[in-house]
Formats: C-alpha cells, structure tokens, sequence
C-alpha cells in the first residue's frame, strides 16, 4: 500500500476531501468562476452513493458544481479491487462528445485534470432526482421516452459508420479502446460471474439460493451469454454511455440528463438500449414490493409498460430519420452508390433494426439477470424490506430475463415483449 501511494503522490494524485477540495477549488479558475467567485462559504456535500467514485456537490450564494473524483480502487469494496483512475479521462471524454451531439440531455463539463482523476460539472440541481428513486417512489415522467430516445439515437448514430468515414471511426475507436479495465469489469460481472460460482455473487439468500443455481446450471443460457460476450468485447459499433442504468439518468417531469458514462467504449449498440430498457423492467416487477393500501401500483406499472414501448418505437423512428436525412453524407456503411433505391435502403434499414432490437433484448436481459444474482443489486429491489416479498419479485424478473434472452430472435415488435414481461406477473 506504501508503494501504491507513493506512485500516486509522484503522479500528482491525491484523494480530495472537504478542506482539500476548497483549496483545489480556488486555485481552479473555470471552477472558481461558476461559484461567482464567492469561495469563504462554500457548502460541500459528499454524495457518491454509487460503487466506484467520490461525489460532491459545491454551492456557494453565487453559483453551483459538482466535482467527481476517481479512486484507484472500488470504492464499494475497498482497495482489495484495484481499478484504474484512467475512467475519469474516459468519463469527461464521453460526456464531452455526447454533449456536443445531445445538448438538451447530457451535463456541461467545466474543468477536468487528468492527473487528479477530477471532473468539474454542471450541477442538476433539485427538483432533479435519480431517475431510479423516482421510480421507486412511483413518479411519472411524462417526457422520459422522448427524451431518452433522442438521447440514444443522436449518441449512436452519430459516433456509428452510418454517419462517419471508416477512418473517423477507428480514431475514436482507438481512443476508447484504452478504456479496457473498465470493459474487463463489465465482462466479469455481467458476462461471467452470475454464470458461475464467483467471490462477489449475491443473492436474497436463502430464497433465491435455487434460482442462482439454476442460472449456473443453465446450458442453453450459457451458449447465449458467451454470444452477447463476444458481441460485447469484439463489435465497436458506436460510442456507447456503457452503463445506461436508472441510476445514470437525473430527472425531473420536463427534464432529463443523463451522467456518468465513466464505462464509455466503442461497442454494440444494443448495449446502451438494453440497459436502459432492462433496468424499466426491473422497476416494473419491483413495484408489487412498493404497493400498499393507499396505492395497488397498478397504474404505475403500465405506465412503465407504456414507457419501455415509447422508448424502443421512438428511438427506432429517430434512429432511422437520422438514418435517411444524413443517407448522402460520409457514412460508409451503406454506400449510395450500392444502395441506390429507396426500396432496398428500407430492406437494409428494416434488417438492421431487427438485428439492433434482437441485441437490445438480449443485452438487456443479461443486465437484469447480473442485478438480481451479481455483485451490484438495484435499489428498486433492495429498498424492499421483506425478504420474502422482494424475493418473490426478484424471481420473476430473473425467469422473464431468462425468457426474454434464450428467445429473443422471436420478438417482432416491442409490445410483444410487454405482453411477455405481464406473463411473468405471478410466480
């Protein structure tokens, strides 16, 4: 551990806290300036709730910010799990490059310093919330679908081959390809471990005991995982967020930001859509463990079955107007010349989609089985007091992911996979 600090105090790396962070602050201009310059009553808060960083949020009576700071280690396990600092670099690239193609939806970076691992950033202040709390507390937000599927449309297009030169795309395919530690933790927890008996693996024990056996014990789910794993690691499809969750995505009625894309690397598009769409259904069968008297939750979940549909057949129509209106432009996956009719464009396009929605579901579910028999449950399912009751939800989530992932290929629209995910609505 000794060696370990001293390669980091060479590096110029040390962990801020409070005190520490004032004076960083007030040697930072771009980040002295959007507190007004008013840095003798800064109110600091930590917040990082989340499994990996230190989070604060900087207020002073003249202006706001967040600083987020990387830890060369897990920080929900300590630093018995090392992890690279290099994350932060990747994090502020992404958020840097998905603000310029979706303004509406992504944070203002104000400062980054590489060698502290430090991003300075807009603060989403209140009445914003984690979009995972909201749903859990029952909340609709009307504008989501719309806005998160203009989110992934703009994202993906625009950092795939359908809009770029082959050569624009492999230099930001080599820039992300570094990223590869926080891939390697993707691979492990989603991809492996929940398919084996691992370290980190939990489950709502004792109740669920059987299930996480079953899933290991699966073959056919197996062969199915090592496909979506080798899609994962081999297919730079786009720039992807690479953590799309509930919990990366800040709310309000008429407003939504997406943040912490700190797993960001060239990949299948798929997995950014069925990650968000995943951790929906995940909320939807955590709401019998949140109904009470007062409300049954019924409403509420098909308001997210409406949702999960909204979001697949919006980002689908925006996709593909992308798709038509840049057609003529550098893109070389489809060249105009090869496709040279407007019918055999709508054949390509029709194909492709297939092809993205089949990745979707099964990305997607992957996710959703890794939350429920991993290391990184979710707050819809955790904050369930009884056991018992949250268990009971939690299976049939992990036998619908099951389903949904051995038999994707067979869905031909989103509402067909609503239907499926009611089926599942007893044990």
């Amino acid at each position: 551990m000794a060696a370990a600090a001293a390669e980091q105090q060479q590096q110029g790396f040390r962990p801020l806290d409070e005190a520490s962070l004032v004076a960083y602050i007030k040697a930072t201009p771009a980040l002295a300036a959007r507190l007004g310059g008013r840095l003798d009553a800064l109110t600091i808060k930590e917040v990082g709730d989340g499994n990996l960083n230190f989070v604060y949020i900087v207020l002073s009576d003249a202006g706001s910010l967040v600083i987020k700071q990387a830890l060369p280690y897990i920080r929900c396990v300590g630093d018995s799990w090392p992890m690279t600092r290099e994350r932060a670099y990747f994090e502020a690239s992404a958020l840097q490059k998905h603000r310029g193609l979706c303004p509406d939806h992504v944070p203002e970076v104000y400062h980054f310093d590489r060698a502290m691992s430090l991003i300075g950033m807009r603060y989403i202040e209140p009445p914003h919330i984690i979009l995972r709390k909201g749903l859990i507390a029952g909340v609709e937000y009307p504008l989501l679908a719309e806005h998160m599927a203009d989110y992934m449309a703009k994202t993906l297009f625009f950092t795939s081959l359908l809009y770029n030169s082959t050569t624009d795309h492999k230099k930001g395919v080599a820039q992300y390809c570094d990223n590869v530690e926080m891939c390697r933790l993707t691979e492990q927890v989603v991809f492996s471990d929940p398919y084996m008996l691992a370290k980190y693996n939990r489950c709502t024990s004792p109740f669920l005991d059987n299930d996480a056996a079953a899933v290991r014990e699966d073959a056919e789910l197996k062969l199915e995982i090592a496909e979506l794993k080798s899609m994962f690691i081999e297919r730079a499809q786009a720039l992807l967020h690479g953590d799309l969750h509930t919990g990366s995505i800040m709310v309000t009625p008429d407003s939504t930001q997406v943040i912490d894309p700190e797993f960001a690397f060239y990949g299948p598009m798929g997995y950014d859509i069925g990650a968000f769409l995943g951790n929906l259904i995940l909320a939807y069968f955590s709401q019998d463990g949140h109904a009470d008297q007062a409300n049954d939750r019924k409403a509420y979940k098909k308001w997210i079955l409406k949702t999960i549909e909204d979001s697949w057949n919006l980002f689908h129509k925006k996709f593909v107007e992308l798709w038509n209106k840049h057609k003529d432009g550098n893109g070389e996956a489809y060249l105009p010349p090869i496709y040279n009719s407007s019918e055999l464009l709508r054949l390509a396009q029709k194909k492709y989609m297939t092809s993205l929605f089949h990745d979707s579901l099964g990305f997607g579910s992957a996710k959703m089985i890794r939350r429920i028999v991993g290391i990184a449950h979710v707050e819809d399912f955790e904050s369930i007091e009884d056991a018992s009751k949250r268990a009971s939800c939690e299976r049939r989530a992990l036998n619908c992911a099951k389903a949904i992932l051995k038999g994707r290929r067979q869905f031909e629209s989103i509402g067909q996979v609503t239907v499926h995910v009611q089926s599942f609505d007893r044990d």
